[in-house]
């Protein structure tokens, strides 16, 4: 079944939905507004329903999944909301929702993103699938955050290239960084612990430079 993240109250009206929704080939799984961007790193999702209640957290959640993360969104809105949309989603549908519309326009857009999908990463034992944010080490899943991820996955798709902790900062942590560049250093440290063992290193560190993916 394909996996819907559900972002809104896990109340009986949004119980009932997702159980139509289940019937139509859907797995659907809450998550509130808070823990939002942590689900998405955890779970295979091939599409985000967010429920728009219009305030300003909320519509950072939709820029973020929908531009950074490229994730499709749907919103679930009131009439009342409906001019505070603009491009922030992908879709949108209107209370009461219609289950059977709902589905459809969900398979349009998890469609229509798979036909745009990334090509996987694959090098020397290990393979980045940049659709379903998924790493596997000779065949099987290893659990990353979601920056330990993007750091791999930028590194890999840039092999033999030196890249110094502040253009690996600006890359992978963008605004989202505050602190110094030894948060590179702890990434690293916490990345190899997980992909490498003494007979496969994959990430090189370069003295008073920074780090480089290894050419396989």
């Amino acid at each position: 079944m394909q996996k819907v993240i559900v972002v809104a109250q896990q109340n009986d009206e949004m119980v009932k939905l997702c159980a139509e929704l289940g019937k139509h080939g859907f797995q659907c799984s809450f998550t509130d507004s808070n823990d939002a961007m942590e689900s998405i790193t955890e779970n295979t999702a091939g599409l985000l329903l967010i429920e728009f209640t219009g305030t300003a957290e909320v519509e950072t959640l939709c820029r973020y999944f929908r531009k950074d993360r490229d994730l499709p969104v749907i919103a679930l809105v009131s009439t009342e909301k409906l001019d505070k949309l603009d491009d922030l989603v992908d879709d949108f549908a209107v209370k009461p929702y219609n289950p059977k519309e709902l589905a459809t326009r969900i398979k349009h857009l998890i469609r229509k993103d798979s036909d745009t999908s990334t090509a996987q990463i694959r090098t020397a034992g290990i393979t980045i699938d940049p659709d379903k944010y998924e790493v596997y080490v000779d065949g099987k899943l290893v659990s990353l955050t979601f920056k330990e991820y993007e750091l791999l996955k930028f590194l890999a798709s840039h092999p033999g290239r030196v890249f110094t902790r502040d253009t690996l900062l600006n890359q992978v942590w963008s605004q989202d960084y505050f602190g110094g560049d030894r948060t590179v250093d702890v990434h690293i440290r916490r990345l190899r612990s997980k992909i490498e063992d003494p007979d496969h290193v994959y990430i090189e560190t370069v003295r008073n430079i920074g780090y480089r993916f290894i050419r396989n």
